[in-house]
């Protein structure tokens, strides 16, 4: 009797799931059994590093080599600024989808895809053939982007609910790290591989590979929430029932999608066209480039710290202010002594782009919900991005026909000040579902 008492209290230890009726899973389910949370965890936390890295290669590697590519298809001004327009109408087009396909697949499955469709796209971009075959291999490593820019803020919700301003940090800082890295080395890589611009694009492919693996393994995953923590799950089931949350009722959504609109706009003219710039002014390409990197790489500390202080604070409105005059400083120095004050108005720019972390964690602060950080994050990026379009076109317009760069720039720091004021307004201590609900 002692022995057989013993037995069933060792196998009760080893088996916690025995006297938890919550935790148990079906004999029929077992081979669908989530992996355990430390493995787990950490091959997220993989992925979501990996797949940052991967968020805008495809952007900035183009802008250090927009000139090339203009000369080698033949593009003009104005059809180059279309090409500078693509990233955000295909992250408002595609990021909106984002939502649904998670519900259907699940959140790794998408982000896996994702990844797949960026690799597939920076293979076949350069070596597609004329405009068009060029802007619809954009448009697939676009679309692959845009999912995995809508999914990752509430993967970082479901994961790490204890954790969203570090985790945002480290997914931020990974992000500004690819950006930099593309920035600085396309050029001097595709000079090391023979000269060839198709060479220096398509090489980014490796990369977005090297992301795809540490989601192949929760690809079978219906979605996050099952993984971080059992005992939660019928919680979180239920509030995965809920109807889906009516998003344009809320102000605060508006301003969030608005501020992430405008600081997007802000963000692709400089990533499309500040090297240009530069090269302009005088600046050789090679040091244009870095210039570019060096406005790209103050986002990897920046992008780490800002999230952590902002999710201390009660109003991220006085970030969103100092962003701002950073942005208005630099955009002075661009236009009165472009060549002079190079390397501080990369900086001064640079700070004013971490906007983007910032607003990825006010998406993560404004829903209390899983749920709700996916509608959100898929309102304000989509919104945000198609609000966007516009300004890098209208840049390359405006450069065509005034023949300098003195309109574009005062173009973008006039778009710096409501850009402020609606961040200021978005930055308040308020949640979504209950602005939601109480219209």
């Amino acid at each position: 009797m002692m022995g057989g008492m013993a037995s069933e209290e060792t196998r009760t230890a080893q088996n916690p799931t025995a006297q938890n009726p919550i935790a148990q899973t079906p004999a029929a389910d077992t081979r669908r059994t989530p992996p355990t949370r430390a493995w787990a965890t950490r091959l997220v936390v993989v992925g979501i590093v990996l797949s940052a890295l991967n968020l805008r290669p495809a952007i900035t590697s183009l802008g250090a080599l927009l000139e090339e590519v203009r000369d080698g298809l033949g593009m003009s001004g104005s059809v180059a600024g279309l090409l500078t327009s693509v990233p955000p109408l295909c992250f408002a087009v595609f990021g909106v989808t984002a939502p649904r396909l998670a519900r259907r697949f699940g959140p790794a499955a998408v982000v896996c895809a994702g990844m797949t469709a960026i690799t597939a796209g920076l293979l076949i971009r350069p070596y597609a053939g004329g405009t068009a075959g060029f802007l619809a291999a954009s448009a697939l490593t676009l679309m692959g982007i845009a999912v995995s820019n809508v999914l990752m803020p509430a993967i970082v919700k479901r994961w790490f609910p204890d954790r969203v301003g570090s985790m945002t940090g480290l997914y931020s800082m990974a992000l500004a790290l690819g950006t930099s890295v593309a920035a600085a080395v396309t050029v001097p890589l595709t000079d090391a591989l023979g000269g060839s611009w198709q060479s220096g694009l398509a090489v980014w492919a490796a990369l977005a590979a090297a992301a795809v693996l540490p989601w192949l393994p929760l690809v079978r995953e219906r979605g996050t929430e099952t993984a971080p923590d059992r005992a939660h799950a019928p919680v979180r089931a239920a509030q995965d029932r809920q109807p889906p949350l009516r998003i344009t009722r809320s102000r605060t959504a508006w301003a969030l999608a608005v501020f992430f609109g405008l600081q997007a706009t802000a963000a692709y003219i400089t990533m499309g066209w500040m090297a240009q710039i530069f090269r302009d002014s005088g600046v050789p390409a090679g040091t244009a480039g870095l210039l570019l990197a060096v406005t790209m790489v103050m986002g990897v500390p920046l992008a780490f710290v800002i999230p952590r202080v902002a999710t201390r604070l009660p109003h991220q409105g006085p970030i969103v202010l100092l962003l701002g005059v950073c942005g208005l400083a630099g955009y002075a120095g661009l236009y009165f002594a472009p060549a002079a004050g190079a390397w501080a108005w990369a900086v001064l720019l640079g700070i004013s782009n971490c906007a983007f972390p910032l607003a990825l964690t006010m998406v993560g602060m404004r829903a209390r919900t899983g749920p709700g950080v996916v509608q959100l994050s898929a309102f304000a990026q989509s919104t945000g991005y198609l609000i966007s379009i516009p300004g890098p076109l209208l840049v390359g317009v405006l450069y065509q026909q005034s023949g300098g760069w003195g309109v574009p720039i005062a173009l973008m720091a006039g778009l710096m000040l409501p850009q402020m004021a609606v961040g200021f307004l978005a930055g308040r201590d308020r949640i979504v579902e209950d602005e939601a609900a109480a219209r």
